[in-house]
């Protein structure tokens, strides 16, 4: 290293300066490990290189700083401008321009966890895309005949949900598609034994999960690209992931979120004997009605037949002759009824001729006078030259006038 001497000037080029101000930063043990509290006033990565400049900043004043690509990679986060942050590393200074930066080898939201904030960070970019948009949402087939699982061979998760199946629909086949489902090497596996499954066509639904843990235990099934799997599932996606209070971002992409694996298991299959009970009281319901309805067309078949009956010809005859021996009584009643008024008027009216009756008259001692056929009613219509005739009751007499 140069050490310019004390006694005497020395000339110095930029690069020689610059060279010996950054060993000097570089070897004060109190600035190589550093841990800055600052906000995030710029966050920019180079295309290229990956890396990303920062510039840090409190309500006073700003430093440059860099975070190289290798180290970015491994935050769970993605810093961000106006992100207030905790910056682990060590001052240095990039010679080329002369100015000192802090070389960030960690980072750590202040104040919130940072899997907590990559969750936040995920979710919100996934919902920007419309990944959890329900209206993308496959339904569950009611009767599936095999059901995928993506689950650690060895782990709790794959037991019950056996455990509640067999007790639930025996006849339903299990699929397991093993892969880790804790670790660095957890994403990539459950990625690829989702896929597995989903292009053998073998599934009619698919559970992927595991127990419970602590979020950092979970952290594998908040993994942006196993949320770009589970959307493009073809086949329905149930999360199934820790406890009920569990949230990861495959819940909020899959097709049904359950909040156990046992209760992912209760909602994939249908259990056999509700649909026994079902059945029956379907049944029951359904004979019910088949009973009400048959009697329902034996009352409209006893009304048909009654009507037909009616207007049968024989019933029609039978009516027309009941009418007709109704109509005949009452001609004969109305009959006799005009012969007795008949027979009275004519008593009636032979009395009054028998009282009209020249004979009778002349029984009481009178006489009619009749002169060439015609009778004669007075003394002066009587021809006094010619004969007349008397006749009496009981004879005629031929007579002739005298006298004046």
């Amino acid at each position: 290293m140069y050490t310019p001497k004390m006694n005497k000037p020395t000339v110095l080029s930029v690069s020689q300066l610059n060279y010996y101000v950054k060993s000097v930063l570089e070897n004060d043990p109190r600035l190589s490990m550093v841990v800055l509290s600052a906000e995030i006033a710029e966050a920019t990565v180079n295309r290229y290189s990956g890396h990303m400049y920062l510039d840090l900043k409190d309500s006073n004043a700003v430093v440059k700083a860099v975070m190289y690509a290798g180290n970015l990679r491994r935050l769970p986060f993605t810093p961000e401008v106006g992100m207030k942050v905790l910056c682990h590393g060590k001052v240095s200074l990039y010679e080329k321009s002369g100015s000192y930066q802090v070389i960030v080898e960690n980072m750590q939201p202040d104040g919130v966890g940072a899997l907590a904030l990559a969750f936040e960070q995920l979710k919100k970019r996934l919902e920007a895309q419309g990944m959890f948009n329900q209206a993308h949402q496959k339904p569950l087939p009611r009767f599936p005949k095999t059901v995928g699982v993506v689950t650690s061979p060895t782990g709790a998760a794959l037991h019950d949900i056996r455990n509640v199946i067999s007790r639930r629909a025996p006849f339903i086949k299990i699929l397991l598609s093993p892969a880790s489902v804790q670790g660095n090497a957890a994403a990539p596996q459950l990625i690829e034994a989702l896929k597995r499954l989903d292009s053998s066509g073998l599934c009619d639904v698919i559970i992927i999960g595991r127990g419970g843990g602590s979020p950092e235990d979970l952290w594998a099934f908040n993994n942006e690209a196993l949320a770009h799997a589970i959307y493009n599932c073809h086949t329905p996606v149930i999360s199934a992931v820790g406890h009920e209070t569990d949230f990861t971002i495959c819940d909020f992409v899959a097709d049904l979120r359950a909040p156990t694996p046992s209760a992912a298991a209760e909602l994939a299959v249908p259990d056999i004997r509700e649909l026994e009970a079902g059945y029956l009281s379907r049944a029951q319901i359904l004979h019910r009605l088949m009973e009400s309805r048959l009697n329902s067309y034996h009352n409209q078949q006893l009304n048909r037949q009654n009507r037909l009956s009616a207007a049968s010809p024989a019933e029609e005859l039978l009516r027309l002759s009941g009418q007709l021996q109704l109509s005949a009584q009452r001609l004969r009643r109305a009959e006799d009824k005009i012969i007795s008024n008949n027979e009275l008027k004519l008593k009636k009216t032979a009395a009054k001729l028998e009282s009209l009756n020249p004979l009778s008259v002349l029984s009481r001692g009178f006489a009619t006078v009749e002169q060439d056929g015609k009778m004669i009613g007075t003394a002066a219509a009587l021809d006094r030259e010619r004969d007349f005739t008397l006749t009496f009751s009981d004879a005629k007499i031929t007579a002739k006038a005298t006298g004046e």
